[in-house]
């Protein structure tokens, strides 16, 4: 079947995400800056100029390969997390566990989400999910930092960033699924849970 045929099998909408799961593709085998346009085109089976139809350039579906991995890994962190249940702390560390296993099983992903170099705001789609994902963070954050004296609190925000500042060190040097693993000599989930621990010691929240 020639690349003309295959392009006009595709259903309206199909041929987007055809180009997004190639791009993904292509991810995985080759990182985020590994592969052409073209390249994205000819994995999906369709010509080299069908992209445009609905992608400006290459930047572009990588934006919307990015968009799609936050909109998956909010979904992941969300169950994780579950409102809190059974209890605040053990769910945080639940969260935290989604982290690394997102990292380690969507690898491509997680490639295109933190390391293709787009900027956050490369479109408002991508900008949306992303912050959408970060809000469970800062919202189970928050849940935590409830627990203390209101005269004790530290801010959420702050509270927020600095632990995804630490699951993200540890998801991206321990925990990924690809060549770019570094070994260690425990699990990285027990080293981010530990790492989580002595932090929330040290703000009074792992004793709340």
């Amino acid at each position: 079947m020639s690349w003309k045929d295959r392009e006009r099998g595709y259903h309206h909408g199909n041929l987007r995400q055809a180009l997004i799961e190639a791009a993904r593709a292509l991810i995985g085998e080759k990182g985020p800056a590994g592969f052409t346009f073209a390249e994205a085109a000819r994995a999906a089976g369709v010509s080299a100029a069908a992209p445009y139809r609905h992608f400006r350039d290459r930047d572009a579906l990588m934006a919307d390969v990015a968009a799609q991995g936050f909109e998956r890994f909010e979904a992941a962190l969300a169950k994780a997390w579950n409102e809190g249940k059974p209890e605040p702390m053990i769910a945080f560390h639940h969260l935290g566990r989604a982290y690394l296993h997102f990292a380690r099983t969507e690898h491509a992903y997680y490639s295109a989400m933190f390391e293709s170099g787009l900027s956050p705001d490369a479109t408002p789609e991508l900008r949306a999910a992303s912050d959408r994902a970060f809000g469970v963070l800062r919202g189970a954050a928050e849940t935590l930092c409830a627990q203390l004296p209101a005269g004790k609190r530290p801010p959420v925000l702050m509270v927020s960033l600095h632990i995804w500042a630490i699951s993200h060190g540890v998801a991206s040097l321990f925990g990924r699924g690809d060549s770019g693993r570094r070994k260690l000599p425990m699990d990285a989930d027990e080293l981010l849970e530990s790492a989580v621990l002595v932090y929330l010691n040290g703000l009074g929240l792992g004793r709340a």
